[in-house]
């Protein structure tokens, strides 16, 4: 019987990846999208761009999925994220389309957040991205695209709304990152010869 179990293509310290490859393309465009908001705002042609660059975040999962996660996608896909997700919050609140505030918080956690893993990293612990995370970038670029949509332009309290949805579970997810990280630090500690020395 043939066996057909699929094998990853690349090993976990893999660097030139098909996945990381898109990665860095979203790297790349996210600053022309800053430039369409700055400049034309609620626009179809930066919707539209707005929105393939949200959908290539999906199309990087399923090719590092189906040819095998890395070290290196595990730190930039997260990256080119926040980047594009905070490089398109800014450029918004500079055109006048959305209040600072609540882009203010979501860059706080974000930032944070990222600090955070990256100290408990050095630690030894890898704290996984969790569904309500998952959930969490997809309403930021659904917030964000309601912002460019150009039916809804000028619709400030309705386009706030939706940013303080996206900020509420942007912070929620930030708690849950917290308490993840010190219960697995704490996990660690009791296991026998993996405490702190008195």
């Amino acid at each position: 019987m043939t066996d057909t179990t699929r094998q990853p293509t690349f090993g976990p310290s893999a660097l030139l990846t098909p996945a990381n490859a898109i990665t860095v393309i979203r790297l790349l465009a996210t600053p022309i999208l800053i430039v369409l908001i700055l400049r034309w705002g609620a626009n179809w042609f930066t919707f539209v761009f707005g929105g393939i660059l949200a959908f290539s975040d999906g199309i990087d999962g399923w090719v590092a999925r189906r040819q095998g996660s890395t070290r290196s996608g595990a730190f930039l896909d997260p990256l080119a994220d926040k980047v594009a997700v905070l490089g398109a919050l800014f450029a918004l609140v500079a055109k006048g389309i959305v209040w600072w505030l609540p882009v203010a918080i979501i860059a706080v956690r974000e930032i944070s957040m990222s600090v955070y893993r990256s100290v408990v990293g050095r630690q030894g612990i890898s704290i996984p991205a969790s569904k309500t995370a998952k959930i969490k970038t997809l309403v930021q670029d659904l917030a964000i695209g309601a912002c460019l949509a150009p039916p809804l332009e000028g619709h400030w309290t309705l386009l706030n709304t939706c940013m303080w949805v996206a900020t509420a579970l942007t912070v929620w997810t930030g708690v849950e990152y917290w308490i993840d990280g010190r219960r697995m630090l704490a996990d660690r500690d009791a296991q026998p010869g993996q405490g702190k020395e008195a």
